[in-house]
């Protein structure tokens, strides 16, 4: 039962953790303050395990207080510092844990962007935003310009009302996704963040 149940946490892996933890963090909160209002979880697939490994942190519960801490993380110099003392506490990080780390800066970045799903693979990524808004049009549509026939916008096949941003890459590996996704939605955020901060 033990086995079957590692494997299910395995194979779900890091999504799960954190829409529970997620869900636990804000009940808990709510007992102290009112809980965030914005704080949704954009959905991100870049067809890798992204995980904190049983053999590199053994004890469940410091795996999920581990889990708790990277759901409330937002700041990439967070991050950082939450890697530095992974590597000191539990050796050098397995590549499961900073595609990991990288997942989580790409969460906080699509949360400044307005990017609510994000799904990444070999030919590149297509994005969507939340409610179909960008904080800066005009930006957004100048930077679609600039990137000529490597993006484009097109309606969502699920949903004809939402569009969707497409970015064609030729991205086979792993680390290439997430390197490059980051690169895009970094890109997105600081288009965002003038008109927010108006």
């Amino acid at each position: 039962m033990g086995d079957e149940q590692s494997g299910h946490i395995k194979e779900v892996g890091f999504e799960l953790y954190q829409q529970m933890l997620e869900e636990a963090v804000l009940s808990l909160r709510a007992g102290i303050t009112a809980p965030v209002a914005d704080r949704w979880s954009p959905q991100i697939t870049i067809g890798t395990p992204v995980l904190i490994p049983e053999d590199y942190v053994a004890d469940l519960s410091v795996r999920l207080a581990l889990y708790r801490r990277l759901a409330e993380i937002e700041d990439e110099r967070e991050i950082e510092s939450f890697a530095a003392e992974m590597v000191d506490r539990f050796g050098p990080l397995p590549v499961e844990v900073e595609h990991l780390l990288q997942i989580v800066t790409i969460k906080g970045m699509c949360r400044r962007a307005n990017v609510e799903k994000l799904e990444a693979g070999p030919k590149g990524v297509v994005l969507s935003f939340r409610d179909n808004i960008f904080a800066n049009p005009d930006g957004l549509l100048r930077y679609i310009g600039e990137q000529g026939s490597g993006v484009r916008m097109r309606s969502d096949p699920k949903d004809a009302k939402h569009q969707q941003l497409v970015f064609f890459d030729d991205w086979e590996r792993p680390e290439d996704r997430l390197k490059g996704t980051a690169a895009i939605l970094r890109k997105l955020a600081s288009i965002a963040a003038p008109a927010k901060a108006a």
